[in-house]
């Protein structure tokens, strides 16, 4: 159990939020929205103890412990990478130690000496701590782990200083997973990873027997791990009961409630300040009047504040048309040295492709993006651009060619087309630079501000195809939100390198995946989720088809329409069968239905009790009384373990409910 206890921050004369409190039970998924700034990863730092807030304090029972991954700076050396995963075992491989000591003491003692009885008994000690570890477990473990984030076997014994940042964040994530803390805080966990390792770490934290707090920019990643949202938002905290998308419609729905309670105050204010100005200075009146002044005086006031990025929009130049083949690449080979990229490769881009590029880091993505853009040269083959095809190319070392000597404003402006119909503060405000970040000097901007500057000076550029390699890395959710809606307006082509598929899903419609195992790139129609499942199909059926399944019978070629569902049949008994259908139907659902609303409403109840138990918590005069403070945190635990069987037991009954209602459907054809 741990409880963030009315925690105020400030920063640089700001208060980014106050009293934030809230309450962490067994197995809570929580993640933290809002714009970049608003003090998310300053709250984990906090409740990983590297930071002190400057009011209230984290509260957590001595058995609880916290794991913390910030989103970079971290850089191992010295070791191998197995020795590194491994010394998350510390205190076990510790004890092996003194055990094997302890065991080669023994070998040279008399057994009949009372030393032998003393080294006998620590060694006794020893193992019963050690198999406490389970020991025999923990290679298996880490193997688990690091293959399981995208690291190959053949790598286990390289050093861990020749890997590079990337790399770096998942050997800390991997030391994090196999220590399994209590609370486990993950900052950006899916920057560094590719879509595989991202749903391998998917299934892994589903399973993972903490809780977990976290902050990530991809919405499918928090959706469907995540049953508790705290939005960040003008100094201000709310916590939302669902993940990202109930957030995102609550929000809005909240909105409007409070619009609607706005104006009904504002009109209520109105009638009174009327009445106030009109009777004060009649003498008949004069005492209600001052009555009603002293009532608006106490009244409190809702404040409506202005919607952060309401409304902002950003549309791409009008690109020309171009040909119906925008880039085509022949025969080509890449190699760099010894290493073959990709070989005997062609490929073809259509005008209005909107083309996602996905696979495991370092089989190619980038690479294949720099050979479209005629960035690099091919070893062998040939490209070609289409006809009339203009041209922009995002990757994230663009920024280092910024000019450190313009302003941020300067560096759009020197971009944008002439005459071009652009609000440039606008642009600005799309990618994070608000107020007077746009008078901010490039030289002083961190790396990712750059990147985010060098995204929004090439999208100024005319052109009819792009190619976006990551552009979504140092993007917030709202920025994602307008590229997002300005690539679905775009009237051109692109192809998009990222990992992130609720940003993918809604603007591709063709995905390309790299492969390292040897085996050419594969064309896949559909989104990045329309990908996933057909790849999870095809590894279903080659794995079905190792097992030699004997063949199903097939229908005879002679079988006569009466012969099959609906053949024949006249109306009347077909009306008679889809009767009988609708009635058994019915009958099978009805029970299972009622089943559901139970369980909903004791769902229902089991929240709203933890919600009650969690304010009482977090009320200082309540956690006085340690007897009721410990009554309280016992059946707040209760109720978690009694909500997940309730949760449990809604997914069971829900899958019975669908697969019924295929049952009938199949019935009914």
């Amino acid at each position: 159990m741990l409880a963030v206890d009315k925690v105020t921050i400030e920063f640089a004369g700001r208060t980014l939020f106050r009293d934030l409190s809230l309450v962490l039970g067994a197995k809570d998924r929580v993640s933290l929205v809002g714009p970049n700034g608003a003090g998310k990863s300053t709250l984990l730092k906090i409740i990983a103890d590297i930071q002190s807030p400057d009011g209230g304090r984290i509260n957590k029972a001595k058995f609880i412990t916290v794991g913390y991954l910030p989103q970079e700076g971290i850089r191992t050396e010295g070791r191998t990478l197995f020795a590194e995963a491994e010394s998350a075992f510390e205190d076990a491989v510790q004890l092996q130690r003194e055990l094997d000591e302890a065991g080669e003491k023994l070998g040279s003692l008399d057994t009949a000496s009372p030393e032998y009885a003393e080294a006998l008994e620590v060694y006794g000690e020893l193992q019963l701590r050690l198999e406490h570890h389970d020991v025999d477990r923990m290679k298996p473990r880490v193997e688990k782990v690091l293959t399981g984030l995208g690291f190959r076997e053949t790598e286990f014994d390289r050093p861990t200083e020749t890997f590079s940042g990337g790399w770096q964040m998942r050997i800390a994530l991997a030391k994090l997973l196999l220590r399994e803390p209590s609370v486990l805080l993950l900052d950006e966990p899916t920057n560094h990873l590719d879509l595989d390792s991202q749903l391998w770490l998917e299934g892994y934290l589903r399973e993972y027997n903490g809780s977990l707090v976290m902050i990530s920019h991809d919405r499918a990643f928090l959706d469907v791990l995540i049953d508790r949202t705290f939005a960040f938002h003008a100094g201000r905290v709310e916590e939302y009961a669902g993940n990202y998308s109930f957030f995102l419609r609550e929000s809005v729905a909240r909105r409007e409630q409070l619009e609607r309670a706005y104006k009904n105050q504002q009109k209520e204010i109105q009638q009174a300040e009327n009445y106030i100005n009109r009777f004060r200075a009649k003498a008949r009146r004069a005492s209600q009047a001052q009555s009603r002044l002293k009532q608006l005086e106490k009244l409190e006031r809702i404040e409506l504040e202005p919607e952060d990025d309401a409304g902002i929009k950003f549309r791409f130049p009008p690109p020309k048309r171009s040909g119906q083949v925008v880039a085509l690449l022949e025969g080509v080979e890449k190699s760099y040295g010894d290493l073959t990229v990709f070989k005997d490769f062609d490929f073809e881009i259509q005008r209005g492709d909107r083309l996602a590029i996905v696979g495991v880091n370092g089989a190619g993505k980038s690479t294949f993006s720099r050979l479209i853009a005629g960035m690099e040269p091919l070893t062998t083959g040939t490209r070609k651009a289409g006809h009339n095809v203009e041209l922009s190319y995002f990757a994230q070392d663009h920024a280092d060619a910024l000019d450190p000597g313009l302003t941020v404003l300067e560096t759009v402006e020197h971009a944008a087309p002439g005459g071009a119909e652009i609000n440039l503060r606008t642009l600005l405000g799309c990618f994070l630079f608000r107020g007077d970040d746009a008078f901010k000097p490039v030289s002083v901007l961190s790396g990712g501000e750059r990147s985010r500057l060098a995204l929004a000076r090439m999208l100024l550029q005319p052109s009819n195809f792009l190619i976006l390699d990551e552009p979504t890395n140092h993007l917030d959710m709202k920025s994602q939100e307008v590229l997002q809606r300005a690539l679905t307006d775009f009237e051109g082509t692109y192809m998009i390198v990222s990992h992130n598929r609720g940003f993918l899903d809604p603007i591709t419609n063709k995905v390309l995946e790299f492969r390292s195992d040897g085996r050419p790139p594969q064309l896949y129609l559909g989104n990045v989720s329309d990908y996933l499942e057909k790849k999870a199909r095809d590894e279903a059926l080659e794995a079905g088809a190792s097992s030699a399944a004997p063949p199903t019978a097939s229908p005879r070629a002679g079988a006569t329409a009466a012969s099959t569902p609906g053949g024949n049949r006249s109306r009347k008994e077909q009306r008679r069968i889809e009767g009988q259908l609708r009635q058994q139907k019915s009958q099978k659902l009805k029970p299972l239905q009622e089943r559901l609303e139970e369980v909903e409403t004791t769902i229902a109840a089991l929240e709203k009790r933890r919600g009650e138990l969690a304010a009482l918590m977090s009320d200082p005069d309540f956690c006085k009384d340690a007897n009721k403070l410990k009554e309280a945190g016992q059946e707040y635990q209760e109720s978690a373990a009694n909500l997940e069987t309730a949760y449990t037991q809604w997914s069971e009954i829900s899958d019975e409910i669908e697969r019924a209602e295929k049952e009938f459907e199949q019935e009914s054809m």
